[in-house]
C-alpha cells in the first residue's frame, strides 16, 4: 500500500465484502446440506413404507417399472406411500393389485385412427 488513507479504506471495504461473501456461501452450503439430508430422510421413510405395504412380487414389478420409466415409477411410489399414510391400504399390496394400480395411474395412451378414403 502507498499509505494513502483512501487506499487503506478501499482495502478494508474489499476485505469486509470478501468476508460477507464467504459467510453467505457457508450459509448456503449449510442450507443445501440440510435440504439434502431432509430429502434423504424422506426417501428412506418412503422406502420403509413401501417395504411394509408391498409384497415381494409387487416390489419387483414396481422396480421394473421404475427402471423403464423413472418418472412414472416415482409417481407410483409417492401414490402408494400416500395411500399407506392415509390408512387406505389394508394389509399388503400384492402383484395383481400393483398391476391394477399401475393401469389406473398410467397416463392415457393417445391413439391415432388413420382412415383411408
Amino acid at each position: 500500500m502507498s499509505g494513502n488513507p483512501d487506499d487503506e479504506r478501499l482495502e478494508e471495504l474489499r476485505e469486509q465484502k470478501m468476508e460477507e461473501l464467504r459467510e453467505r456461501q457457508g450459509g448456503e452450503g449449510d442450507a443445501a446440506e440440510a435440504q439434502q439430508e431432509a430429502q434423504e430422510r424422506a426417501e428412506a421413510q418412503q422406502e420403509a413404507v413401501l417395504k411394509q405395504h408391498l409384497t415381494d412380487g409387487a416390489r419387483q414389478r414396481l422396480n421394473a417399472v421404475e427402471m423403464s420409466k423413472p418418472q412414472f415409477g416415482e409417481k407410483v411410489k409417492k401414490q402408494v406411500a400416500a395411500l399407506a399414510q392415509s390408512g387406505r391400504i389394508q394389509g399388503q399390496i400384492d402383484e395383481e393389485q400393483m398391476r391394477d394400480l399401475l393401469k389406473e395411474l398410467q397416463p392415457e395412451q393417445k391413439s391415432f385412427d388413420i382412415r383411408h378414403r
